[in-house]
């Protein structure tokens, strides 16, 4: 009787082990992508800036268009 509780505590612990390595790696990669994406979110916010800064493609910052 005892063995076989332990037995099925081990096996429990055993199961666990493995679903916590699971989420260990889900993490990592989520991290991974989190990385990439604040990457992406800075080159876009650097592109945004440039776009407008005075002088940029001929058209002065803050300027409305002629259509306006």
């Amino acid at each position: 009787m005892i063995e076989k509780r332990l037995e099925n505590i081990e096996t429990k612990i055993s199961y666990q082990e493995d679903q916590i390595d699971e989420l260990n790696k889900t993490i990592y990669q989520q991290q991974q992508k989190l990385e990439r994406l604040e990457a992406i979110c800075a080159s876009l916010a650097r592109h945004i800036q440039s776009m407008t800064e005075p002088g940029h493609e001929g058209i002065p910052a803050n300027e409305k268009p002629p259509h306006y």
